[in-house]
């Protein structure tokens, strides 16, 4: 509140023949403030309104005591609630046979760049899926003993996995491996002798191979 002087405190006696015009004071209202002569509220040098001899706090205006008005309440906004996160999406499972050709030289486990780049395809193409489980199974031809297949098979299934986590980043306990050697060749018996020449190896191509599975789940939107 301002204090007495910037608060100029007029007796009703002295201002009465200004703000009333000769009318009886019991039949007019008290004025809290002096008006001048254009009916404006009155001022004083520094800006401060005049206050009457009626002037109670009960009277004040915001125009000449704002911090006597009440306080406006502020209005809270209730936040908004948060869109609900979307429900994962099991996805099916994906199965994919990579050629151990085009992943490997023949009779090696060692991942060649086109084998890289054929993994780095597979992982792209399955986007934002979080993994549940990756299964890498391993095949060879007929060409050796069923020993020897089993084990080179089993190698190269560790290869595309060791690859999957290194340069991936897919989880080692989510993925799977296993080395079936000859089983299930895909060449059934088309492919005749067993004599290790060029046309038998390139007939039992197909069976040379890697077989991925993918399970897992993806956020969609709503």
């Amino acid at each position: 509140m301002k204090n007495s002087v910037a608060k100029k405190l007029l007796l009703g006696a002295v201002v009465l023949p200004v703000l009333f015009s000769g009318a009886a004071m019991a039949e007019e209202r008290p004025e809290a403030y002096a008006a001048d002569s254009r009916g404006e509220v009155a001022r004083d040098s520094s800006g401060d309104c005049w206050r009457t001899g009626y002037w109670t706090p009960a009277m004040a205006t915001y125009e000449c005591d704002p911090e006597l008005m009440p306080k406006p309440e502020k209005v809270v906004e209730a936040p908004a609630e948060p869109a609900p996160a979307p429900a994962p999406v099991y996805t099916e499972p994906e199965k994919i046979s990579l050629s151990a050709d085009q992943l490997f030289d023949f009779d090696k486990a060692v991942l060649k760049p086109e084998g890289k780049q054929a993994l780095d395809d597979l992982v792209s193409k399955l986007g934002d899926v979080k993994y549940d489980t990756v299964v890498a199974i391993g095949y060879a031809d007929r060409i050796g003993s069923d020993d020897y297949n089993k084990k080179l098979s089993m190698r190269r299934a560790e290869s595309v996995k060791a690859y999957l986590v290194k340069e991936k980043g897919i989880p080692a306990d989510k993925i799977f491996t296993d080395g079936k050697g000859e089983a299930n060749p895909v060449t059934g018996d088309s492919c005749k002798g067993n004599k290790k020449t060029k046309a038998l190896i390139a007939c039992l191509q197909p069976d040379r191979r890697v077989e991925v599975e993918v399970a897992g789940t993806k956020a969609t939107v709503q």
